[in-house]
Order: C-alpha cells, then sequence, then structure tokens
C-alpha cells in the first residue's frame, strides 16, 4: 500500500532533483504508459542511472511549456 503522507513529503522536498516515471506521471495528470511514450520520444527528459529510468524534476515543467508554446504558435 502505498503511503499518501510520504509521497506528499516527497513532492515538497526541495533537494529532490529526480523523479519516478510514476511521479512524471502523476505531476503531468497522465497514465505510466503516457508517460513511458512521452519519454520514448524524447519528447519529456529522462536519464537512466542503474537501470532505473529518472525525470528530472524540472522536466515535466519544461515540457508543458513547450507544449504552450507550441499550441500557441500554430
Amino acid at each position: 500500500m502505498h503511503d499518501t503522507h510520504v509521497a506528499a513529503s516527497h513532492a515538497a522536498d526541495p533537494t529532490l532533483v529526480l523523479l519516478t516515471v510514476e511521479e512524471a506521471a502523476r505531476r503531468l495528470r497522465v497514465g505510466r504508459t503516457t508517460c513511458f511514450a512521452l519519454i520514448r520520444t524524447g519528447a519529456l527528459e529522462s536519464v537512466l542511472i542503474g537501470g532505473l529510468r529518472r525525470v528530472p524534476v524540472d522536466a515535466p515543467a519544461k515540457y508543458v511549456t513547450r507544449l504552450r508554446t507550441t499550441q500557441h504558435a500554430a
């Protein structure tokens, strides 16, 4: 069972530099599969550490900014 208190404390942790794919998906309000698809296409930045896929904490916001910029330009 997932401890929501732990999840909330992670979200507010200013020292956190990497997110799991699931955490990034929650921030983007998309599913895990969609998040992996964004990573696979290069739309969402990620890194591989010891076989674990992680998303830089600022990457979801950068992705949304790019979406907003391209949608306003179109």
